[in-house]
């Protein structure tokens, strides 16, 4: 299955802000991009802000660019406002919602965990980490892999957890619902998509 392996925290840099889940990333401290002269930089084209927009959000939801297009196209098809649709279907792949409930540390953690097999959804195995939930499912850790001591440390972080308005929590339980689509400020505010809209429509 092919994914990104480079450095997180080198990406973050050359976008010059805090894109990954880590608690330590270099951006925050240093908010620019790396080098002596990135401020003699010209400044950036429309199309190559286009660009870089589309690059965060690929970065930001761990996707490569034929995942991240077939999203898009799919969007663009739906009824609604194509950049909020492209949000809202990133935001409920089954990788994004195991990290959005707290349920893993960072959205890498969480691929891992679906594709290993620890999430069930309706009480069904689901190991495809693109797998999209909807409002109304359950998601919750199967019962054959409750036996690791990482859970114990879950429940420990989720007490201290604020989960989004679109998903309610058992911290007890390790489960999920899904209440509603992400709407407005529900939404990652790094990306503005109606900046992959125009980059797409080019």
């Amino acid at each position: 299955m092919a994914r990104n392996t480079g450095s997180k925290h080198k990406l973050c840099r050359m976008f010059g802000e805090k894109l990954c889940e880590a608690a330590k990333c270099p951006a925050v401290r240093r908010p620019y991009k790396a080098g002596v002269h990135w401020q003699r930089r010209s400044r950036v084209s429309e199309y190559g802000q286009q660009l870089r927009e589309k690059q965060k959000a690929k970065f930001i939801y761990g996707l490569l660019e034929a995942q991240f297009r077939r999203t898009y196209l799919r969007a663009s098809k739906e009824r609604g406002v194509t950049g909020t649709r492209l949000l809202q279907l990133l935001e409920m792949r089954l990788d994004n919602v195991v990290f959005r409930s707290g349920l893993a540390s960072t959205r890498h953690q969480a691929r891992q965990l679906v594709t290993h097999g620890f999430v069930q959804i309706n009480g069904k195995k689901v190991d495809i980490p693109s797998y999209e939930v909807k409002p109304g499912d359950h998601l919750a850790v199967r019962e054959t892999r409750l036996e690791s001591k990482y859970w114990d440390e879950v429940k420990v972080r989720l007490t201290k957890y604020k989960s989004p308005e679109w998903l309610e929590v058992n911290a007890k339980e390790l489960a999920a619902k899904i209440l509603t689509l992400p709407t407005g400020e529900m939404l990652d505010t790094r990306i503005n998509p109606q900046l992959i809209v125009e980059h797409y429509s080019r």
